[in-house]
Formats: structure tokens, C-alpha cells, sequence
């Protein structure tokens, strides 16, 4: 029997949108259970005295991710625009996973979610652009947003992050199965495989 994939990741990281459009479709077809585990990158960089994203501490490294984007979206036919501020926050739309991380409707919110901040330049941080995300995927969006605002929720989003330390994470997207490690985009489908191993 395949073991359950955590899938690590955090809205404002790019390379986790790529990852976030198609890890259930490969979790599905391998028959390997998909956890869903949103965090945030914030504390985990903090924690290796990293002071904001890598690429925008480094130009030079931020070019070639936003180059590298372009090819890898278009290689998988996702649409891509480069967000207007970098990187966006995603506080209350990690919140809102975590709390509904079991929910039937948390892979397309999550992918609904990305595409709104890595395809159509939309501030992922407003509760009105949630809102209309929520909306279109015919939920009711003021339980929801309550919800997120519910100091358990904000505990369970920080225990994430704090779980996500403890498994060695050090970036996102990250996948784990047990306590095996795989981190990068490109590492999906070696961490589909590996879980689907009985």
C-alpha cells in the first residue's frame, strides 16, 4: 500500500505553483495519498538568517528563477505572468488551507490560489481577491474567512511551519514521506515514486 505524500508549500513561492497545479493528478494516478501542508517561508528563513526571499536578495539568482519560470510553465502549459510585487503575502489564504485541509475542495482552492498570483497579477494578500476565489468555487466565503481568523487556525498555521522545521524543510516546495526529504519542483515526481513504493 502506497504511503501518504506531504506536500509542503507556501502561496508566495514560485516554484510551488508549478508543483501545486499537478502534484493531485500524480498523487492520484499513483494511487498515494496527497497531504496537503501549507506554511510559511517567512520563520523557516528567518531561522537560517535569510531576511526576505533569496531572489530578491540576490538580482542575479532572481532573474534566472523568473526566466526559469517562464520556460518551466510554459513546458507544462500553465499560464504565467510575473506578479507585480514580489513576494506577495499569503497569510490569510495559508490560513484558510490549513484550516481546510481535509475539505473536498482544498486542491482546487489551492490551485485557484496560485493561478491568481502567478497568472493573473492579482494580490493573493486581499481578502476581497479570496473572496472571489471562494466565491467561484460556489463556497460561502464569510464562514470561511471567519474561520481563518479563529486562534486555533492561526496556532495550527504556526505548528505547520514549526512541524515543517523539525522535518529539516529549508524551502518549498517540499515533499515528505515519512521522514524522507525531497525538496524542488523538480523532485515531484522521484517523491510520487517513492511513496507509491510499498
Amino acid at each position: 500500500m502506497a504511503r501518504a505524500l506531504e506536500f509542503w508549500f507556501e502561496f508566495a513561492s514560485t516554484y510551488s505553483y508549478p508543483a501545486a497545479m499537478r502534484i493531485q493528478d500524480a498523487c492520484a494516478q499513483a494511487a498515494v495519498p496527497l497531504i496537503w501542508r501549507p506554511i510559511l517561508l517567512g520563520p523557516i528563513f528567518a531561522a537560517q538568517g535569510i531576511s526576505g526571499s533569496p531572489f530578491t536578495l540576490y538580482p542575479a539568482k532572481g532573474a534566472n528563477m523568473w526566466r526559469d519560470m517562464e520556460r518551466l510553465c510554459a513546458d507544462a502549459g500553465l499560464a504565467f505572468r510575473k506578479p507585480g510585487d514580489f513576494p506577495r503575502g499569503s497569510l490569510l489564504a495559508a490560513r484558510i488551507a490549513a484550516h481546510h485541509a481535509d475539505a473536498p475542495w482544498i486542491g482546487d482552492f489551492v490551485r485557484a490560489v496560485y493561478l491568481a498570483n502567478f497568472a493573473e497579477d492579482h494580490d493573493i494578500g486581499q481578502p476581497a481577491v479570496l473572496i472571489d476565489i471562494l466565491t467561484g468555487l460556489a463556497l460561502d466565503p464569510e464562514p470561511v474567512l471567519e474561520a481563518a481568523q479563529n486562534p486555533d487556525t492561526k496556532a495550527h498555521l504556526r505548528q505547520l511551519t514549526e512541524q515543517a522545521q523539525t522535518k529539516g524543510l529549508f524551502g518549498a516546495p517540499s515533499f515528505t514521506i515519512g521522514d524522507e526529504l525531497f525538496w524542488g519542483h523538480d523532485r515531484l515526481d522521484q517523491a510520487v515514486r517513492w511513496a507509491a513504493l510499498a
